[in-house]
């Protein structure tokens, strides 16, 4: 058996653990906008150049696109929970190096442990799935997803608060406080999830991806001040592919890798992915540019001159607006389908980008410009995890949607080196200070707009597919998705698969029952929910053996072992749970 359950019982999930949950998405957003208020001032705090300066920023999320798929892998094998602790932890031990240096390196250290802790996001979003009925996922879901955009925004005004009125390494203080509350809470509220994955560890996978995003970005981020045609930077660009590429090969060859990457041979996969890092690229130019804008100075003629928490309170409108989208995109989406959605939210984008090239000259421009980016981002996004749900198998489903989760990372990470570089080289040395240049802004602006329509041609090729009544697809639960497949399937009766009902130990049927379907692998291979007279239906994506674990409020978890010969014919199995009721 390839998976199964702990055999301690564990806590039922309660009403507290969601915002919980939410709250330590809220911690880790901020530590991608913690230092956005201080960024201009970066080089003369750290003594260095302006374009080190940058891999302050881009550390942190450059460590973060690595940590998403080796955070959820870990999870799987040692516990959501344990894992979600562990990178809340790392996170404060990074706030409190970064608290007590001026240094570059150490600072750079320190703000790449605070990145590790995106990681918590997907585990947060794992624990949901394994522990809450579906009649509270997809909001949950949807709470935690906007936990991004919210912290990402509160951070943006709270940050230059305290910059403007402490020492700048109070934001590490606060930023260490806020981790130990998120894991003191998490240690009090949250359960652990009972299910676990048997395997190994992809240690030199983890290591792969790491050396190839370094050896990518770094030439990004230097290759103005060694030059772009120089030994170095070619000779650094030339090992990313070699490394990327070999790190591909490998991952393609294990059992179990950290990433699965045979999703991306799909059209729609592929093309989904790519429009993923163009809409990365563009969330994060704004978040650069505007604050910089508003804080410089009048007296260069076009600097705004407000202070840090002005412009902070500027540019929050940008995450609190993607929150708001959800609904909106609920609506479009339910109508049209996410690849519909995904294109007026590029649209809505390139608008917001097109108009601020002439909306800075006043604050309240910038907040015109927060607004619809904030609106257009929030529609994207929303529609990323559909739209690969939709053209993958149940099966695949956790690694597509933890491909496309690295993909939007790196696409941040990209936006964060190609616009440093931007800024740097376009600044004008004032006093031996280097002074960021409106035709700087304005072509990190250019290159936003570019990267929008790039991901506009990738949407426009994705298949058109109307949703159906059986089958519409929401991008908040992923197990949503599966028991629409399933719930169909058993309706025609033309299921190739599992199914039957699930029982309590006195045979009565048991309603809402989580059936979960293993592979030999140790993943999972679909998901649904008992209908009311209990019954349930699971595809299968092949002939094999296969473990059925199911789970219910008030019952003991079970684990039944079943083997799919490959017909066309569905595999009749009665699943009855024990009669222990789970310790609360």
């Amino acid at each position: 058996m390839s998976h199964t359950t702990t055999d301690e019982p564990t806590r039922r999930a309660t009403g507290a653990t969601v915002p919980v949950l939410a709250f330590a998405g809220i911690v880790v957003a901020v530590m991608q906008t913690l230092l956005v208020p201080v960024i201009k001032d970066l080089p003369q705090l750290l003594e260095t150049t302006p374009s080190n300066a940058t891999w302050v920023l881009t550390s942190t999320l450059l460590s973060g696109a690595v940590a998403t798929p080796i955070m959820g892998r870990l999870g799987d094998l040692y516990g959501k929970r344990r894992m979600l602790i562990l990178s809340l932890a790392v996170m404060v031990v990074g706030a409190l190096v970064s608290a007590f240096t001026d240094a570059l390196l150490p600072m750079i250290a320190g703000r790449t442990l605070q990145g590790f802790a995106m990681g918590a996001i997907p585990l947060g979003i794992g624990l949901m799935r394994d522990m809450l009925p579906r009649e509270r996922l997809g909001s949950a879901m949807a709470l935690m997803s906007s936990s991004i955009g919210v912290g990402g925004g509160l951070a943006l005004p709270a940050a230059a608060l305290v910059a403007q009125h402490a020492d700048w390494h109070a934001l590490f203080y606060g930023a260490a406080g806020l981790g130990v509350l998120s894991i003191a809470l998490t240690l009090a509220v949250v359960p652990e999830s009972p299910l676990r994955a048997k395997g190994t560890f992809d240690l030199p996978g983890a290591l792969g991806l790491s050396a190839g995003l370094v050896l990518f970005l770094l030439p990004i981020t230097k290759g103005s001040d060694w030059g772009w045609s120089s030994p170095t930077t070619l000779g650094l660009f030339a090992a990313a592919v070699v490394v990327l590429l070999l790190w591909g090969l490998m991952e393609l060859r294990v059992k179990a890798p950290l990433v699965d990457l045979r999703t991306t041979a799909r059209r729609e996969v592929l093309l989904t992915n790519l429009a993923s890092i163009m809409v990365g690229v563009s969330f994060y130019v704004v978040s650069l540019v505007l604050p910089q804008l508003l804080q410089l100075p009048a007296a260069t003629g076009y600097g705004l001159g407000q202070s840090m928490v002005v412009a902070g309170l500027c540019v929050a409108p940008l995450g609190l607006t993607m929150m708001f989208t959800a609904p909106v995109y609920a609506r479009l989406s339910a109508r049209y389908g996410p690849r519909t959605t995904l294109i007026v939210g590029l649209l809505v984008i390139a608008v917001g980008y097109g108009g601020g090239l002439g909306l800075m000259s006043a604050a309240w421009q910038t907040v015109v410009t927060s607004v619809l980016l904030g609106a257009g981002i929030g529609l994207a996004y929303s529609s990323l995890p559909a739209l690969i749900i939709g053209a993958v198998p149940a099966s695949e489903t956790g690694a597509a949607n933890g491909l496309n989760t690295l993909m939007r990372s790196i696409g941040t990470s990209v936006s964060s080196a190609v616009i440093g570089m931007v800024l740097a080289n376009t600044a004008d040395d004032v006093g031996g200070v280097a002074v960021p240049t409106m035709h700087g802004f304005r072509v990190s602006f250019l290159i936003a707009t570019a990267a929008v329509a790039a991901g506009l041609v990738f949407a426009f090729f994705l298949p058109r597919r109307r949703p159906s009544a059986h089958t519409q697809l929401r991008a908040s639960s992923e197990e949503d998705a599966n028991l629409a497949r399933a719930e169909e399937a058993l309706a025609e009766e033309v299921l190739s698969g599992f199914r039957g009902r699930v029982l309590a130990a006195d045979g009565t049927p048991v309603a809402r029952a989580k059936v979960t379907l293993i592979d030999r692998h140790g993943r999972q291979a679909g998901a649904a929910f008992s209908a009311p007279d209990g019954g349930y239906a699971l595809p299968v994506p092949a002939p094999g053996p296969y473990v059925l674990a199911a789970r219910a409020a008030g019952h003991g978890p079970l684990a039944h072992s079943a083997t799919h010969t490959g017909t066309r014919h569905p595999v009749d199995l009665d699943l009855s749970l024990p009669g222990e009721t789970v310790s609360a």
